[in-house]
Order: C-alpha cells, then sequence, then structure tokens
C-alpha cells in the first residue's frame, strides 16, 4: 500500500504570500492550504481578507 500524502507549502512561499497580501502568516497558511496551486483564487482570497 502506498499513501499518497499532501505536500505542506515551504514556509518560505507562505511568509512571502503574507507579506504580498499584507495578511497574517496564519491567514496565509490558510489559503494557501486551501487553495494549493490555485494561485489565481488565492489572491482573491488574501485580498479579501487584506480589505
Amino acid at each position: 500500500m502506498t499513501e499518497h500524502a499532501q505536500a505542506a507549502t515551504p514556509i518560505k512561499d507562505v511568509i512571502t504570500f503574507a507579506k504580498k497580501h499584507r495578511i497574517q502568516v496564519d491567514d496565509a497558511q490558510k489559503i494557501l492550504d486551501e487553495y494549493g496551486e490555485d494561485r489565481k483564487n488565492a489572491d482573491k482570497a488574501a485580498r479579501r481578507i487584506a480589505a
């Protein structure tokens, strides 16, 4: 049996994303966990939080 684990977003990417959108790192982590590689929608979600 093989188990496929989803790779966690590297902390460097989370911090960069948080700084880009001027949001908290924990909020950035939640967004990136939810949207994964879909950066367009992740950016939209971050803008909603930052507003």
